[in-house]
């Protein structure tokens, strides 16, 4: 199965894999540039791999939830490219790829509870509440979203559950972050290993609807107030 992935939740990050092997993959932590660096990355990564798009068993994009501006750079770069090779298009979760991480990697015990939470600005996290897979191979079982996503200060997360994510190192006083996946944010590869798992077992993926969670900042302009004396 050779899946193209793409998220643009936080930061910019490309990844092709072929089964579970990484085969090419980009990353770039700038916030502000995703539209600039996805489409010249994607293009690196396949050529560098030597596979065309038409070649691709699927497109994989994270659906957020992420700021605006740059959520909306990859799902248009990944809704376009599939429409152009003729690919189908799997949404994914960008939280389920820093839950497969921590939970693959055994840093959450096998059944238990635990937060992922990523950077929404405006001293705001986005967040979901997930359980460690209680059995099998290490990755072979994803974790379970019990609850979100959703977006609101750090202090209103449920208390007692270690997180995963960015989260942890921007509000260290209010959540209780897992060390190495403190400054975390989703990977592309992960992603990718998360649509591959679901597809293989049968099940079914999100489509590519946006999950921004609130209004964006940009907004448009009210009537112009009258001038008086």
């Amino acid at each position: 199965m050779l899946l193209l992935a793409l998220d643009t939740s936080a930061a910019a990050t490309v990844a092709l894999l072929d089964d579970d092997a990484v085969v090419g993959r980009f990353g770039s932590a700038d916030t502000r540039s995703h539209a600039e660096v996805l489409a010249p990355a994607v293009q690196r990564v396949l050529a560098d791999a030597g596979v065309a798009g038409a070649d691709l068993d699927g497109i994989v994009a994270g659906v957020g939830p992420g700021p605006f501006t740059g959520l909306r750079a990859g799902l248009v770069t990944a809704r376009t490219l599939a429409f152009v090779w003729d690919v189908p298009l799997l949404g994914v979760l960008s939280l389920d790829a820093l839950a497969f991480d921590a939970a693959a990697s055994g840093a959450v015990p096998a059944g238990t509870g635990f937060l992922v939470g990523t950077d929404a600005r405006r001293g705001e996290v986005y967040w979901a509440a997930y359980r460690a897979p209680s059995g099998g191979e290490d990755g072979a079982v994803l974790p379970e979203l019990l609850d979100g996503p959703h977006v609101g200060a750090a202090a209103s997360l449920p208390k007692g559950r270690p997180l995963a994510g960015r989260a942890a190192s921007l509000y260290p006083d209010e959540l209780d972050g897992l060390p190495a996946f403190a400054t975390s944010d989703p990977d592309a590869a992960s992603l990718a290993r998360v649509a591959r798992q679901r597809l293989l077992a049968g099940e079914a993926l999100r489509d590519t609807a946006p999950l921004y969670l609130r209004e964006s900042d940009a907004k448009v302009p009210g009537p112009r107030k009258r001038a008086t004396a």
